[in-house]
């Protein structure tokens, strides 16, 4: 039996139409928004003319470099797809006990910060860290060696695959279960039709999601400097703060957004060309049996929770109560909390609403330009927090000073940088809506605006808000630009946690952290549970 597949999109299947102006212009200001920190690379990186370009590409540490950098992402992103393909079915199409419960823990690793994991990971496993303690009694004197690529490898693994859970998930629900149905009718078995059905229509959220992992892991500054690991974002960081020339820091950048292009072309000869139209009115799924699986399938819930969660909250618990034990006093974190939940929203709903005109461009009227167009939204978040953030700072103390330094250019920085969060995630779902319900409310006379706010837009609520929610947790934890860009005494959680750590002061972090958690809990569970429980 052939299962149904994707429909290809073939020459001569419709005449390709050309974008409203009104869509093509917003796209284009995003563009333009985006281009601001590659001109300023562009233009300290020239400075010591081709020469010098020529001398750091070449050298032979800079491309050491290069591939330890590839080799991270690529490794992380294939793990991360491995753990969060099954985790999103189990939690979204089974019959698994507490499933509601397991999609809230499985998402929340993505509020850790990386500095923050890679802080846990070092002092449980590190060479004299919390498990050594405990096996020493048993005459294990030594662990194995957590620094270097297998340290970092774990730390993002662990803290990133959420990208890829939430966005298959997201996927997940948009399925037309009327295929699956027909499949399971025809004498295929649940696996096969998963594999033959179910997974090729969950490819542009697979692909979404993997591109995030793998442009995060290329930007990462906090795991790979506390793990000790050489990579791209670790060397431009040394540059900028060691060197007083920063010209070959702009150049690895410059490499750095290289790489980021060569992923994106990867990733574009991945997603292919078929189009994903699911039934945007369409009943549940039937929910699968696990039967005699259901026992595994707990135990693989329950391992990578304890890992990527448990473990984590539960370091940043020990530090807690041995601070509170040892006299340390709780600040006050009320003013701090309520700057990062204002920012975030902020950011949240800025991102969400500059991503719309470009997912709708890259989906509707595909081609060239319009490929282009989403392509170039991603420059921004594979370049490392520091290096947007200066750019940023140049731009404002040059041509923008009654904006320097204020919390509109904050949030610019955010929205440039976590943009692709959300254009992923609205792709993802406009990809399973049919263009024929847009096309009768155009025939019904309504201008694109008004099809792209009352039909498209609701129609792919669910990755609307799963591109929000990522936004809104990633920015909660960002660190590099609100350090270098928000205003003065301006304080957010983050900022409260990198100032202890940074001085060894663990107990007082924790407590910053622990309600940093707590806070990016609830639009998890808002997110997951009750998308879950339709």
């Amino acid at each position: 039996m052939k299962a149904p597949t994707a429909l290809p999109s073939g020459r001569g299947t419709r005449p390709r139409r050309r974008p409203p102006l009104v869509l093509g212009g917003l796209a284009g200001l995003v563009v333009a928004a985006m281009a601001l920190p590659l001109v300023y690379l562009v233009v300290r990186s020239f400075e010591g003319g081709w020469e010098e370009i020529a001398e750091v590409v070449l050298d032979g540490d800079t491309l050491a470099v290069l591939g330890r950098s590839a080799l991270l992402a690529g490794v992380v992103t294939a793990a991360s797809v491995a753990i969060s393909v099954p985790l999103a079915w189990l939690t979204g199409r089974t019959d698994l006990p507490g499933r509601g419960v397991w999609a809230v823990l499985a998402a929340l690793p993505l509020v850790i910060p990386s500095y923050v994991g890679g802080f846990v990971l070092v002092s449980v496993l590190g060479p004299r860290g919390m498990l050594q303690g405990w096996l020493e009694p048993l005459g294990v004197e030594r662990l194995p060696e957590i620094y270097g690529f297998p340290g970092a490898a774990l730390a993002l693994t662990l803290f990133s695959y959420p990208y890829v859970f939430l966005t298959v998930r997201g996927a997940l629900r948009g399925v037309d279960p009327a295929m699956e149905e027909a499949a399971r009718s025809l004498g295929s078995g649940a696996w096969a039709t998963f594999a033959r059905v179910t997974l090729p229509q969950l490819r542009p959220g697979i692909v979404a999601g993997a591109l995030l992992v793998a442009l995060y892991c290329l930007s990462d500054f906090g795991v790979v400097s506390l793990l000790q690991y050489q990579s791209f974002s670790n060397e431009i960081y040394i540059q900028y703060r060691s060197a007083f020339d920063r010209t070959p820091a702009a150049i690895l950048a410059l490499m750095l957004v290289t790489l980021t292009i060569a992923v994106l072309l990867v990733e574009g000869r991945t997603r292919g060309r078929a189009r994903y139209h699911g039934n945007a009115a369409s009943r549940p799924a039937a929910t699968v049996a696990l039967g005699r699986w259901r026992l595994p399938a707990l135990l693989f819930c329950g391992t990578i929770v304890l890992f990527a969660l448990v473990a984590p909250v539960g370091v940043l618990g020990f530090w807690l109560a041995r601070g509170l034990a040892e006299g340390e006093p709780l600040r006050p974190l009320w003013n701090a909390a309520w700057s990062s939940v204002y920012a975030s929203g902020l950011a949240a709903a800025v991102t969400a609403l500059a991503a719309l005109p470009v997912a709708i461009l890259s989906v509707r009227f595909r081609g060239r330009v319009s490929g282009l167009v989403e392509k170039a939204t991603y420059l921004g978040y594979a370049l490392p927090g520091i290096v947007l953030a200066l750019s940023l700072v140049f731009f404002g103390a040059n041509y923008a000073p009654w904006a320097y330094q204020t919390l509109g250019l904050l949030v610019f920085a955010y929205a440039i940088h976590f943009l692709p969060q959300a254009v992923g995630t609205t792709r993802s779902a406009l990809l399973q809506v049919r263009p024929s319900v847009e096309e009768a409310a155009r025939g019904l006379g309504r201008g694109p605006a008004r099809v792209a706010a009352t039909v498209t837009a609701p129609l792919a609520g669910s990755g609307i808000l799963a591109g929000a929610a990522l936004v809104f947790l990633t920015t909660m934890k960002e660190l590099p630009a609100t350090l270098l860009l928000g205003p003065t005494g301006f304080e957010t959680l983050a900022t409260r946690i990198w100032g202890a750590t940074s001085e060894a002061f663990f107990a007082r972090a924790a407590a910053p952290a622990l309600l940093l958690i707590g806070i990016s809990a609830i639009p998890l569970y808002l997110l997951v549970i009750r998308e879950g429980a339709k």
